[in-house]
């Protein structure tokens, strides 16, 4: 037998490979809305390796049944890269990532109430010869400015199949399948003709880095073309030793074709506009459009921040009053669930853990997911509307007096749901030195960690019943303001002093707006609660039963009273016998100038690990069950200091909230900080500069509210 018949049987006994279909489209494009329609929970979320770049993957089944691999790549208006989440698209659909496989087809997303913008990246990708389709998403927001997409005359002209879609609502589907079912071919045209001059000076430098060993020998002209393109000042995805050859082989033909790569661009734009010429038709003058008429109003130099603010108002008057009636049924399913335990089990160690260590702590923390799950909602709502790209925009101003642009702006109010998600999203910003500084104050904005907090204190400060819900939800948004006003006081300071480098300007495409898919807002909030049940469920419980043994043991020498007036002096004797109490002791010299006393330090130890643990803890330390949060606040408000002083003034509840408004009482935060920066560096200086303005914030509140004769 030859060796080459024994190679072909070889290689017709390996299974043959899953086919890898790649989603590539501009940010707003539905893009990912595409991705979770074709492969539901059929999918997982890490990391690129060496990036810090979100890579999804997921599979779905063509219509013949055969499997089918897909990886959602960021979303990027061109491979010119200028930011890492660019750079690794343009690298895998280069081929040049070991940990990915070339893609061996593409699905293009493109919007097509703005499909001119679109065909920019979506004919870069076609260049380079892979198989593709692409999507018009979208096309109710087309029609409704009267756009006009001949679909079959753009394939043709295309040379790769065109699907409408309206991916929101499902439209185009089962069409899309389809097309991911046949075999998809290569296009069959160059869209852009690069000026011959220009193509001259391309080939040589492609055979000079050919030469170097920068680029392979079968490389294909745009792939030296894209990586002297390159703007990220990190410069992923390029080994060190080939930045300067590569930032040379671009200085050289700058020298010898001044603006060369503006008149690339220019020529592309002309080369898509000869490509739509007869395909598109649009009115003859643009009629005013329902984004058009909204956006009169929400970008309105004075009506937008008067909007802003009157929603976000609105999103904390819901959260008080909707979520009001779910927090009383959890209230008695927890109350019910301690009775239960106590009518079943004697009394001893193990029954007082499970009441009140495990229920009294986690129900403590679950009994907030209905206002949790409500800020998630109005978030979510926001972004499948197109308001928060609005958001950004109406920011860019005052970001800008800081040093930032609008752009920083969109990973900090994602923070105002979690730190996490939002110092994650800092991927998308160019400069180094803005990505930092929004990372630095992203946990300036409050989470939604801090709502249980800011409730029982709010509840603690009004012991009368008759406060408006106004009146709280007005207190609750003052804490987002000071977080807020915080982060850009935070951001102006490090932008003047440590952070080096040149901020970058805000290039930010306007979404039109469309009606909410509540499906997809679902979708949004089920997975937000599925991590905070699964953290309350583990970190919670774990803490929870830590913190009963810290407050149970070492256990006084003499047995409890059975009189009821001598049983409340011996917990508290024994609560500050026991560990917590003892380290409680230990700080309280150092929060009491800001009015807490050792019961408070215990909260604040333990809610490092989670803020809104603080709530739980108090619950434990005061043997509140039920989880209602009125008797927990009787019980804050008969809690006096050894000379008959209460210790929950208004004022104490005044300085604790602010307190939590500044200080870093997350692990979670720190690990993704640590992950994001590569090293504790940066996170340590977050502890160390976070923990000081919120003592700092606090004294002044108490201290300067007792000097006014608060």
């Amino acid at each position: 037998m030859s060796a080459t018949a024994s190679a072909s049987e070889s290689r017709m006994r390996q299974p043959a490979r899953e086919p890898v279909f790649a989603l590539v489209g501009n940010p707003n494009s539905g893009k990912s809305t595409i991705f979770n329609a074709l492969t539901g929970l059929k999918q997982k979320v890490a990391n690129y390796p060496g990036v810090t770049v979100e890579k999804r993957e997921g599979t779905c089944f063509n219509q013949h049944g055969k499997r089918i691999r897909l990886i959602d790549l960021p979303g990027t208006y061109s491979l010119n890269a200028r930011s890492p989440d660019e750079a690794v698209v343009r690298d895998v659909l280069l081929g040049r990532r070991t940990d990915t496989p070339r893609p061996d087809a593409v699905i293009l997303v493109a919007d097509a109430s703005n499909v001119e913008r679109n065909l920019y990246l979506a004919t870069q990708v076609l260049e380079l010869g892979l198989p593709s389709l692409l999507v018009l998403n979208m096309t109710d927001v087309a029609e409704a400015k009267q756009w006009r997409i001949d679909v079959e005359k753009l394939s043709q002209r295309l040379g790769v199949p065109v699907v409408p879609m309206q991916a929101t609502f499902g439209k185009g589907l089962l069409e899309l399948k389809a097309a991911i079912s046949r075999e998809l071919q290569k296009a069959d045209n160059k869209v852009l003709p690069i000026p011959p001059d220009i193509l001259e000076g391309l080939q040589q430098t492609r055979a000079d880095l050919v030469r170097s060993g920068t680029v392979a020998e079968n490389a294909s002209l745009l792939e030296p073309l894209y990586l002297i393109s390159d703007h990220d000042p990190a410069h992923y995805g390029i080994e060190d030793s080939q930045v300067n050859r590569l930032a040379a082989a671009h200085d050289d033909l700058e020298n010898k074709f001044p603006g060369w790569e503006d008149r690339l661009a220019a020529s592309r734009y002309e080369a898509v506009e000869k490509l739509l010429l007869g395909a598109l038709r649009r009115p003859e003058c643009d009629e005013s459009t329902t984004t058009d008429r909204l956006d009169s109003v929400f970008l309105h130099p004075v009506w937008g921040g008067v909007c802003m603010g009157a929603i976000m108002l609105g999103v904390f008057y819901m959260i008080f009053s909707v979520a009001e009636g779910p927090m009383d049924w959890i209230d008695q399913i927890t109350g019910l669930a301690g009775g239960w335990i106590e009518s079943i089990m004697p009394g001893g160690d193990l029954r007082d853990l499970i009441v009140n260590g495990v229920i009294v702590g986690v129900g403590g923390v679950v009994k907030f997911l209905p206002q949790i799950l409500l800020l998630f909602f109005f978030i979510g709502m926001m972004e499948d509307t197109g308001y928060m790209a609005r958001v950004a925009f109406i920011m860019d101003k005052f970001m800008g007096r800081v040093g930032l642009n609008g752009r920083s702006f969109v990973p900090f109010f994602s923070s105002y749901a979690c730190a996490v998600p939002g110092i994650m999203a800092t991927r998308t910003i160019a400069s180094p030195k803005d990505r930092l500084i929004t990372i630095l104050i992203a946990p300036l904005a409050s989470c939604s960690a801090r709502l249980p907090v800011y409730t029982l204190m709010i509840a603690a400060m009004f012991p009368a019943s008759g406060v408006s819900t106004l009146n709280k939800a007005l207190l609750m948004l003052g804490m987002y303001v000071l977080g807020t006003g915080g982060a850009f006081a935070f951001a102006w300071l490090f932008n003047r002093t440590m952070a080096k480098g040149r901020s970058s300007l805000m290039v930010l495409e306007m979404p039109t707006y469309k009606r909410p898919a509540l499906k997809h807002v679902a979708r949004y909030m089920l997975e937000r609660a599925k991590l905070f049940l699964v953290r309350a469920g583990t970190v919670i419980l774990g803490l929870s039963i830590l913190l009963w043994a810290a407050k149970t043991y070492p256990k006084l020498s003499t047995p409890e009273p059975a009189d009821a007036a001598a049983k409340i002096e011996y917990r508290s004797s024994q609560l500050s016998h026991s560990i917590a109490g003892r380290a409680g002791h230990f700080i309280e010299p150092v929060i009491k100038p800001l009015g807490y006393d050792w019961k408070i330090g215990i909260g604040l130890i333990s809610s490092f690990a989670a803020r809104e643990f603080f709530v739980s803890t108090m619950s434990i330390i005061y043997a509140v069950e039920g989880e209602d949060i009125e008797p927990l606040k009787a019980k804050l408000a008969a809690d006096k200091w050894p000379d008959g002083r209460p210790i929950f003034t208004p004022l104490v509840c005044l300085s604790l909230m602010v307190f939590y408004v500044f200080a870093m009482q997350c692990l979670s935060t720190v690990a993704v900080v640590k992950r994001e920066t590569n090293g504790w560096k940066w996170p340590l200086f977050q502890i160390v500069y976070m923990t000081g303005a919120a003592w700092l914030a606090s004294f002044v509140v108490y201290q300067g509210g007792k000097l006014i004769g608060f």
